[in-house]
């Protein structure tokens, strides 16, 4: 889907030839003196139009009009979350009538946020996933235009909001394959690809690799299957080598069977998104190759999938970390904290200024803040906040978790360093507990979206969460021009 950013007020939208105009009204919406505003005024007087957000008005071949079709949509109070009702309705009005552009306009200036959410959400109404569908009928709508009357002030947050748009939607792409579809291989390969886009680099480790480096947590996790695992290394390059890379670790289980400590059957099928925290370290990286942001980053995926065999590792089984530190394995569902450990170990490599891990990990997060947050816990009170301003900015919510060490009590065990689980008690915690061990020596953070990475249900599907919270995030870091 191609965007474009058009300098266009409400009274000149109506001159727009294109499938559907949506004009995204507020409650100071003001009438001109042309065709366009005084069909809304008519509508709004006539209570036609109701001023709460979502209300819709389809008017087809409006009468001195352009467009073959107007919809007008009441935004009210213009908040993002009316932002997003408004639009989403919208589209799922037209798209029965598969239009192949649209323009987008808004009846007065909108801030950076409104815009992005009006984007975000065109683009996520209107997707469409067809990669294993024999008869799959694709997305339609190729082209947005979006019209506001202040697109020069808005010309990089429009610039932002597509390229967050185009890594939610790779990010999109690869969670939602089937697990037979979207290997350990199949991901590095991916990986692989976005390294012939600028300024970016990929180096994939095997077996034998990894087996070096002495990564022993993330070998016993991958021990169970037949699939090779991978450890995958993106390098973003835009700054001076001598600037401190931010790292992005993404957990790659690409099917989670729980392993020897099995899942229920039911909805397992949904395990094959336990490989979301890798997917949008993927997407981060799209969208930085069509911003060329001034920043370093490295992407680390270790990636491999979760079966039980002969070979698992079993229960009360002890292996030794990268980082020395031995784990009694209690339960061998609690495998995203194996893997992430002996990456975060591994980061310790680029002198990182500060690291961060995304992983779908524990239930109980999806408990605590369902899908509307993802749990972020930091001891580091910078990155905090500056996480806290991107997740506002970007509309990818996260909510601060605490760290507290008596949480860590639970995973004390008189046969390894540390245990892989407490009790159920906070669960979400005393997995980011467990993480913390390998951190000491850089700041670091920790996302779980294990309740924000993708829906159940009849909208099943991956969300893209949080490409867009991180993007907002690394940008946030570039050093502001002289």
């Amino acid at each position: 889907m191609n965007f474009e950013l058009l300098n266009l007020d409400a009274a000149q939208a109506g001159h727009e030839k294109c499938d559907v105009l949506l004009l995204l009204l507020t409650s100071t919406f003001k009438a001109g003196r042309n065709p366009l505003s005084s069909l809304i005024s008519k509508a709004l007087k006539a209570g036609d139009l109701a001023d709460k957000p979502g209300s819709l008005l389809d008017i087809y071949r409006p009468v001195g009009l352009a467009c073959a079709r107007l919809v007008l949509v009441q935004l009210a109070d213009g908040k993002p979350g009316s932002v997003r009702k408004g639009v989403a309705a919208a589209v799922a009005l037209i798209k029965a009538a598969k239009p192949k552009q649209l323009t987008l306009c808004f009846d007065q200036a909108p801030g950076s946020q409104a815009l992005h959410v009006a984007l975000s959400t065109v683009a996520e109404a209107s997707y469409v996933y067809t990669t294993t569908l024999s008869k799959a009928e694709a997305r339609t709508l190729a082209r947005v235009r979006l019209g506001v009357p202040n697109s020069t002030e808005l010309a990089t947050p429009f610039a932002q909001s597509v390229a967050t748009v185009r890594g939610i939607e790779l990010a999109k792409e690869w969670a939602n394959r089937p697990a037979n579809h979207a290997t350990p291989s199949h991901l590095a390969r991916a990986a692989q690809a976005l390294a012939k886009l600028p300024r970016i680099k990929c180096d994939v480790m095997n077996h034998k690799e990894v087996e070096k480096l002495g990564m022993g947590a993330f070998l016993a996790v991958a021990q169970g299957s037949a699939e090779p695992l991978k450890f995958i290394e993106l390098h973003y390059k835009g700054a001076a080598k001598n600037q401190p890379p931010v790292v992005l670790v993404g957990k790659g289980i690409t099917f989670d069977s729980g392993g020897i400590s099995i899942k229920p059957a039911a909805e397992m099928d949904e395990m094959k998104y336990d490989m979301c925290g890798a997917a949008s370290v993927l997407g981060v990286f799209k969208a930085l190759a069509e911003l060329q942001p001034d920043i370093n980053v490295v992407g680390l995926i270790p990636s491999c999938e979760n079966l039980p065999s002969s070979r698992a590792v079993k229960p009360g089984d002890v292996v030794t970390s990268m980082s020395g530190q031995t784990i009694e394995i209690l339960n061998t569902d609690a495998e995203g904290r194996l893997v992430l450990c002996d990456a975060l170990t591994y980061a310790e490599r680029f002198k990182p200024q500060a690291v961060i891990d995304i992983a779908t990990l524990t239930g109980a997060c999806v408990i605590a803040l369902g899908g509307v947050r993802s749990g972020f816990f930091s001891s580091d009170a910078a990155l905090s906040a500056a996480m806290a301003q991107a997740s506002e900015a970007s509309q990818d919510l996260c909510w601060p978790m605490p760290l507290d060490d008596d949480y860590a009590e639970g995973l004390k065990t008189s046969y390894a360093d540390v245990a892989n689980v407490a009790g159920r008690p906070g669960g979400a915690i005393t997995a980011a507990k467990f993480l913390q061990r390998f951190t000491g020596k850089y700041p670091w953070g920790h996302l779980d979206i294990a309740g924000s990475a993708w829906k159940s249900g009849a909208a099943k599907g991956a969300t893209g969460r949080p490409v867009g919270l991180l993007l907002h995030y690394v940008l946030s870091l570039q050093t502001p021009a002289a």
